[in-house]
């Protein structure tokens, strides 16, 4: 080959990032990437942004496709090996220290859609749920239906709040009860609001979390209410944990910080959720 000849790159084929100067085609960055995951257990998007020199939302993407084939799955604010799912769920602790400033705007914008007084409501487990519980209007009379332990702590004794803790064995990283008993008691129930939370929030595959009692009580709480409105941090969105409890069309509104993309916005609007911005 001359001096003067070269070789063009396939017109598919994606121009490389540079790290340390190197270029690194998309397939040789997720190879690493996967291989970073499988050897650290939990990597976080913005770790792996830092170490391989890309955006943010580059990572996002390699990590959806890195899914994509089973060798990750995505997890609230990065990644995890697909193996390891079962066993990497926030505990509620560490979720309540993470992006508390987007939650305690999140509650107070959810007062906004309590039904009227006199109304039954069902708020799920979760830490921006617990911060609604706690900003309940003292002049709101209301019947609260809960399986979360937290919840039901910053409720019990209040004058206008009539209490229903409902059964089941409580799992210690939710601190909420879950089971049989539980879900049996919410399928007698009619309420006229379910307030939920997610680890995940996709169009393609719904609301999601990764423990399968956790998803079937969700499910139940989801069935039981007349309206659904889904309290989640722009953070969960684009987020798909392993077990579906609902579709998109299953909820009302999503009431989320000013972080959502456009884009996931105008998704979320044409399947005809509301999104309340906070």
């Amino acid at each position: 080959m001359s001096d003067g000849d070269h070789v063009a790159r396939p017109p598919h084929q994606a121009r490389p990032t540079m790290t340390e100067g190197v270029p690194v085609y998309a397939e040789e960055r997720q190879q690493a990437m996967a291989q970073a995951i499988t050897q650290q257990g939990r990597v976080s998007v913005a770790e792996l942004a830092e170490e391989f020199s890309v955006t943010t939302e580059t990572v996002r993407r390699d990590l959806s496709a890195l899914e994509r084939i089973g060798l990750i799955r995505r997890v609230h604010g990065g990644a995890v090996p697909a193996s390891s799912l079962a066993v990497i769920e926030s505990g509620l602790t560490e979720r309540d220290l993470a992006n508390t400033t987007a939650k305690d705007l999140i509650a107070a914008a959810a007062v906004a859609l309590l039904p009227p007084p006199g109304s039954i409501v069902v708020i799920d487990a979760g830490s921006t749920t617990a911060r609604l519980a706690a900003l309940l209007p003292r002049d709101h009379r209301l019947t609260v239906v809960t399986h979360a332990v937290p919840v039901a702590a910053r409720l019990a004794g209040l004058p206008q709040i009539d209490l229903f803790l409902l059964p089941g064995k409580v799992r210690p990283t939710t601190q909420a009860a879950v089971g049989a008993d539980t879900v049996a008691a919410l399928g007698d129930l009619r309420a006229d609001v379910s307030f939920v939370a997610t680890n995940g929030l996709s169009i393609g595959h719904g609301l999601t979390t990764p423990d399968r009692e956790e998803a079937a009580t969700k499910r139940a709480i989801v069935a039981a209410g007349r309206r659904t409105v889904v309290l989640a941090d722009s953070t969960k969105i684009g987020v798909e944990s392993s077990l579906r409890f609902a579709a998109v069309s299953d909820i009302d509104v999503l009431v989320t910080d000013s972080a959502i993309k456009p884009d996931d916005q105008k998704a979320l609007d044409a399947a005809g959720v509301e999104v309340v911005i906070a």
